[in-house]
């Protein structure tokens, strides 16, 4: 009675469990014909990721609203844009509540976002630095 068969056991089911969990699925063969219809089968590159996410409806508008809030020179404007910025990165990164934009990643129709979220980083520092206030005597 050394315990030998309980940890064949254990074994056993741990492989079957990783098995069962690394069998592909139904979300997960259809994540790219969900998230990117039009995909062509080659793998998306941060770039591509970056420039689709800038160009997309959302991140045209916060061009715009940052051009504005810059131009104005409005430190109102630039919070605003900072912070809708920020609402942008974490729709981005953290509304993947069924994990479509992960499987979709692993199968390559989906690029890395931290290009994109250092570029809206380096955005945001601009924003802060060019409209904050100047002092007078300069």
């Amino acid at each position: 009675m050394n315990g030998t068969p309980l940890k064949r056991t254990k074994r056993t089911f741990a492989a079957i469990g990783a098995a069962v969990l690394a069998w592909p699925t139904v979300a997960h063969a259809y994540a790219c014909t969900t998230l990117r219809p039009d995909w062509d089968g080659t793998p998306a590159s941060a770039v591509g990721e970056t420039i689709g996410l800038l160009t997309a409806p959302m991140g045209l508008f916060l061009l715009a609203a940052t051009v504005m809030a810059v131009l104005v020179r409005s430190q109102w404007g630039g919070l605003v844009a900072v912070l809708l910025w920020t609402a942008f990165i974490t729709f981005v990164t953290m509304a993947d509540s069924d994990g479509q934009r992960t499987l979709a990643m692993a199968e390559g129709c989906v690029g890395p976002p931290t290009l994109f979220i250092a570029t809206a980083a380096a955005i945001c520092v601009a924003i802060v630095l060019y409209t904050m206030p100047r002092k007078s005597g300069d």
